[in-house]
């Protein structure tokens, strides 16, 4: 079988753009056709300003809601990426196989780069590294195939660069990944903004629509849509970005086709009210499933125990390989990787 990761990054609450996007195709798909694990990365989410305790609490949301989903610890692998020592690990190795060219061509570190110094904030290093820790989690798991967006192909291509450069220098050691993405709703846009993604982390709820938001407010956010200028429910991304986008939904939740859909309604009114129904019925029992899972904390925390025990154990030989082929003197017998036994200490001054 072909091994799989992918991450959720705690940034901000999952929204029904992650849901169509990722998390349903590894539910229904990714974890039954593949040795698959499923990270809460939450490394990732403190190169920026942060709350610690917002952290926490989204992270293991996440976790809950990856498992709501319908992820089954029986078939996959589900836990937060900290409580794996490995990622931190290799990750300081590849970045002595990266460029400083290479990170700053990343096309996210340059939007938020210039995001964060238009409020007049300065910018993290780990902002400016953080894809080759992203690439640190594909390479440490012998991945085959990272399921992402469109908007994330690029930090795979650079996980895909790393690896061939460090095997070529230092000898065979990593599986080159490769992205694939979903096929429908690969990027949901916001409702209010549908030149932009629905991202967890925006600030404009109003054209977000979050997995655990109530049937009402859905339907609410949905009736709010911005449209476009004619009345002619088409399917045009280009010149109906607005519509294109509730039928890409609607096709996403209903298994339709966007063009097809687009011949079944006759106004925008009617397009809006049938997505936001499909919207309520897709989240209903991820919704259902997320109530039982918050009743029962212990279960949660299990499974993410065992996630990490798991990972730990497939990410260790890969990680040491790569130790000892970049030039790094193994531990000594009986002394833990990347810890020195106290009393084998000799300091002289």
């Amino acid at each position: 079988m072909a091994r799989v990761f992918s991450g959720v990054k705690p940034t901000g609450h999952l929204t029904l753009g992650n849901y169509l996007g990722a998390m349903r195709r590894w539910a229904a798909v990714d974890q039954h056709q593949a040795d698959a694990l499923f990270c809460i990365v939450d490394l990732h989410a403190l190169t920026v300003d942060h709350d610690p305790a917002r952290v926490r609490r989204l992270s293991r949301q996440a976790a809950t809601l990856l498992l709501a989903s319908g992820l089954d610890p029986e078939l996959c692998t589900v836990f937060v990426q900290s409580h794996v020592d490995e990622h931190a690990r290799l990750s300081y190795v590849l970045e002595c196989v990266a460029t400083d060219g290479e990170m700053r061509r990343m096309i996210q570190y340059k939007e938020k780069a210039a995001r964060e110094r238009e409020r007049g904030g300065s910018v993290r290093l780990s902002l400016l590294t953080y894809p080759v820790l992203m690439a640190a989690d594909i390479l440490a798991y012998g991945t085959d195939e990272v399921p992402v967006g469109d908007d994330q192909t690029q930090h795979v291509e650079l996980a895909r660069d790393l690896a061939v450069r460090f095997n070529q220098r230092y000898g065979h050691t990593f599986v080159v990944p490769r992205a694939t993405p979903p096929q429908v709703a690969a990027r949901v846009m916001n409702l209010q903004d549908p030149a932009s993604k629905m991202g967890k982390s925006d600030d404009f709820g109003p054209g977000i629509v979050y997995l655990l938001d109530e049937p009402d407010v859905v339907r609410k956010k949905i009736m709010r849509a911005v449209t476009d200028s004619g009345r002619e429910v088409v399917y045009d991304r280009a010149a109906q970005p607005g519509v294109a986008n509730l039928l890409e939904i609607l096709a996403a939740c209903t298994g339709g086709n966007p063009s097809e859909l687009s011949g079944v309604y006759e106004s925008y009114g009617a397009l809006k009210s049938a997505t936001a129904e499909a919207v309520v019925e897709v989240l209903r029992p991820v919704q259902e499933r997320h109530r039982e899972l918050c009743a029962n904390p212990g279960y949660v925390e299990g499974v993410l125990r065992d996630g990490a025990e798991r990972a730990r154990a497939m990410a260790r030989p890969t990680v040491d390989a790569a130790y000892r082929a970049i030039g790094l003197l193994p531990a000594a017998t009986g002394v833990g990787a990347g810890a020195t036994a106290a009393a084998d200490i000799r300091v002289t001054v």
